[in-house]
């Protein structure tokens, strides 16, 4: 079976100072967590997270890597110097990275690549423009996306792997990905994963998604965060400029959500995810 996770991408966010402190708040949030809990950080956030962290739960993940092992790359950090100061997971391929940074598909695979071969996670990032959806080739793209990012992977090396779809096209448009539209989506990735390595690594390989507001809102839950599974309103919720707040569960609100989903990748943000 399938091991939830939840990761809480931080982006330009946190001093070091600042992330010792919200990494202290978290650990007892989240110490009964039944799935992998990783905070991708700052590079200059890793020492202080790796120490407020240690003995808990969290893993330390790095929001991106360089696909060479060393050279005249200014700027860039390689897998082996994220290994070496402990980080486990890494974002690969994100929205904005290629966006802003001219990350291409291609790209992503090489630092996929290099990421496994150095023993560290890849948390792989899927998705369509607003244009794309609309035009009806968000199948094709996340398909693309999905198997150009896990070309030259080995069976295992893909189980391992960690797969986050971002509905791009709902990020900053006052448009909203519902549920239902984010499982469907996934379910293209893990058929197009089952296609081309077989069914095995596909029901292995973990697939996150970003959580939308619950369309079932109902009495005190309206207007809350849900989780994907029964509509339960969350709790903590963590964002990056700081707050930390709890919020009420209630359950028995909704039937079970698809089974293809396995915990939230959030943009900022940091929410507890029961089991998928």
């Amino acid at each position: 079976m399938r091991k939830p996770i939840i990761a809480g991408n931080w982006k330009m966010n946190k001093t070091p100072e600042e992330a010792r402190e919200l990494v202290a708040a978290l650990v007892p949030a989240v110490k009964d967590a039944d799935c992998d809990v990783v905070v991708c950080v700052p590079a200059t956030d890793f020492a202080a997270v790796k120490e407020a962290a240690q003995g808990s739960n969290i893993h330390l993940g790095a929001q991106n890597v360089h696909f060479a092992k060393s050279g005249a790359y200014t700027g860039e950090l390689s897998a082996d110097m994220l290994k070496a100061c402990g980080v486990e997971y890494v974002v690969i391929g994100h929205s904005e990275r290629r966006q802003y940074f001219g990350e291409t598909d291609k790209t992503v695979n090489l630092r996929v690549r290099a990421a496994v071969d150095a023993g560290l996670i890849p948390i792989i990032c899927v998705g369509e423009l607003k244009d794309e959806r609309e035009s009806g080739y968000t199948d094709t793209i996340v398909e693309y996306q999905t198997l150009m990012a896990l070309h030259g992977l080995t069976d295992e090396q893909i189980k391992n792997a960690v797969i986050a779809y971002e509905p791009v096209w709902a990020i900053g448009t006052g448009l909203t990905a519902t549920d239902e539209q984010a499982n469907e989506t996934i379910g293209v990735i893990r058929k197009a994963v089952a296609r081309k390595y077989g069914q095995d690594v596909a029901d292995a390989v973990r697939i996150q998604h970003e959580p939308q507001e619950c369309p079932r809102a109902h009495g005190a839950a309206r207007n809350r965060r849900w989780t994907h599974r029964r509509c339960q309103p969350q709790g903590p919720r963590l964002y990056p400029g700081g707050s930390l707040q709890q919020v009420t569960r209630e359950k028995g609100a909704a039937k079970p959500y698809a089974k293809n989903h396995d915990g939230p990748y959030h943009h900022g943000r940091f929410r507890h995810q029961p089991r998928s």
